[in-house]
């Protein structure tokens, strides 16, 4: 399959994120009791941008994605949708909006076959418009040839490997035609030649024109995507800049890359 997902703003090139925002969050809290998990965060993703999250364990990262996402209410704060507050609403609308997620564990229906699966998810996505069977179907094996896994339809989806399941949770995430996609560690339990597989699914989903927002470790993956990068620390943001910049910053380096990236190396922090 040549082209990317479509979406419904088309095919837009890489932009670096100059347009404006698809998703925004505007001085983001999110508190447990006493612990403040995650403080005063801002942040913007535009289409055909890719924003990446890092920071270390337990800086906040996956809880900013539940604030967004609907899994975990707001204590303060906004997130928009192209200009729209979605913090009221709940997890499926937020889907329906336009909002979808991978997760880091490998997330899929497991009692189900791949195509059900992708059926499942087509079937649930965002100007579905009353479209039938015939057609969540054709959308649900373009996904899986987008993924690569036209050849594992019938297959149980149960006893995939971590790279089939990634690539399916993917594909499933895609089928609900979202505006924006957020990925949660999408190279973690991946070997480097499976990374390099879906770091490719992912430039031809940013230049298919959605906003991509991702959290992850593995360094070198990282920095080759990423437009921009947020580093979180204690829940608050410690750095937002270019790939570049975050790995010339001397914060950054202390709290999280470590001397071996400021001298220059950018592989891998599993």
């Amino acid at each position: 399959m040549n082209e990317g997902p479509s979406t419904a703003a088309g095919t837009t090139p890489h932009g670096g994120g100059d347009g404006a925002a698809v998703l925004e969050g505007r001085a983001v809290c999110k508190n447990y009791g006493g612990l403040r998990a995650v403080v005063d965060i801002s942040f913007r993703a535009s289409s055909g941008e890719i924003l990446g999250i890092v920071g270390p364990n337990g800086a906040g990262k996956t809880t900013l994605f539940d604030v967004i996402t609907g899994h975990a209410a707001t204590t303060s704060g906004d997130v928009l949708l192209q200009g729209r507050s979605i913090v009221h609403e709940p997890v499926h609308r937020r889907c329906l909006l336009g909002v979808a997620r991978t997760f880091q564990q490998p997330t899929v229906a497991d009692s189900m076959t791949v195509l059900e699966n992708l059926y499942l998810a087509a079937s649930f996505r965002r100007d579905r418009n009353g479209a039938g069977r015939r057609g969540d179907l054709e959308v649900a094996r373009r996904y899986l040839e987008f993924v690569g896994l036209q050849d594992r339809t019938e297959a149980d989806a149960g006893p995939l490997g971590v790279f089939d399941k990634k690539r399916l949770m993917l594909a499933t995430a895609l089928a609900t035609n979202p505006k924006v996609l957020l990925l949660d560690e999408p190279f973690s339990g991946l070997n480097p030649q499976e990374i390099d597989r879906i770091m490719t699914l992912i430039r031809r989903v940013r230049d298919s024109g959605l906003a991509v927002v991702c959290i992850e470790h593995v360094m070198r993956a990282l920095t080759a995507l990423a437009d921009r990068i947020l580093v979180m620390h204690h829940g608050a943001e410690l750095f937002l800049g270019t790939p570049a910049e975050m790995l010339a910053n001397e914060q950054v380096i202390e709290v999280y890359l470590g001397q071996r990236h400021g001298a220059g190396e950018t592989e891998g922090r599993a």
